[in-house]
């Protein structure tokens, strides 16, 4: 069984506060839809995971608003976006489960294993109708485009990666642009909707959209290294392209520590605070490897 099929949370000991807080909003929003035959499915496909994402969505709100205090409005404004960022997260492990042909996910079976396909399709379908009604409470045009952006990336990043799998003479370049594409984007939208809701300069949304660009990629490059030995995935390609080479996985170690470092220094751009050290300290994956 892979990492991806292990239930344990590595932010749960420094982000405990953050991350009870996130999964209350978050069932606050699907139990909204408690009358709905979807509710007990939905439950099952939001349970677990890291909740990076949302994560980071908070902290870079809470790294721009260092210097002011946030309304009571703002901060439910910023737990609600971090609910419509998890959503879309999980919106996509459902359909990528089924694209994969992964029988399980977080420790339990995968969703279309548990309630079948077509339930599983109409499910994420109903997942986008939420997240449309979370953004219509938020009221933030900006907000929307990049939740927008990000969903339409995420699903061109899939069909990449479906045609590039047929291709036997994958390039390292051509995976990189499907990282752009499938995980960088909410990692982007993340960073940058919580910049927006903290009321950033246009320097600041744009550091803190490359921060999470650049650490979108590396997250995906370190999640593949450590689980290429379990997977069939397009990483794999790669690897057997290079023979299984040990060369191979210490370029491709190399690749994410860059990006990495890179994330960290698009955040030297922005003042220093206490939230600005959590983001600092989530560049370094290496404290996510079990």
């Amino acid at each position: 069984m892979n990492r991806r099929n292990i239930e344990a949370n590595p932010l749960l000991d420094q982000f405990s506060s953050y991350l009870s807080k996130i999964d209350e909003y978050l069932a606050r929003e699907l139990d909204l839809y408690s009358w709905s035959e979807f509710y007990t499915p939905l439950r099952y496909a939001s349970e677990g995971g890291k909740r990076i994402r949302p994560l980071i969505l908070i902290l870079s709100a809470e790294t721009i608003s260092s210097n002011k205090r946030l309304t009571t409005e703002a901060t439910e404004d910023m737990f609600l976006a971090s609910c419509a960022i998890e959503l879309l997260h999980t919106e996509s492990v459902i359909h990528d489960d089924i694209i994969d042909k992964e029988d399980y996910r977080r420790g339990k079976p995968s969703f279309h294993v548990k309630y079948g396909y077509n339930s599983s399709i109409l499910t994420a379908d109903f997942v986008l109708g939420i997240i449309l009604n979370i953004i219509t409470k938020l009221n933030n045009a900006k907000i929307s485009a990049e939740l927008s952006k990000a969903a339409t990336k995420m699903s061109e990043g899939e069909m990449m990666e479906i045609k590039l799998t047929k291709d036997l003479i994958l390039k390292d370049d051509d995976y990189i642009k499907v990282v752009e594409n499938k995980t960088a984007s909410l990692f982007e939208a993340a960073s940058k909707i919580g910049s927006l809701l903290g009321e950033g300069t246009e320097e600041e949304i744009s550091a803190m959209g490359n921060f999470g660009h650049l650490l979108g990629i590396a997250y995906q490059i370190h999640d593949d290294i450590m689980d290429w030995n379990n997977e069939d995935r397009l990483f794999n390609i790669l690897v057997r392209n290079n023979k299984e080479s040990v060369e191979f996985i210490e370029r491709m170690e190399n690749l994410y520590m860059s990006y990495s470092s890179k994330a960290k220094n698009e955040l030297k751009k922005i003042s220093d605070s206490t939230s600005k050290k959590h983001l600092e300290h989530l560049t370094d994956l290496k404290f996510l490897q079990f």
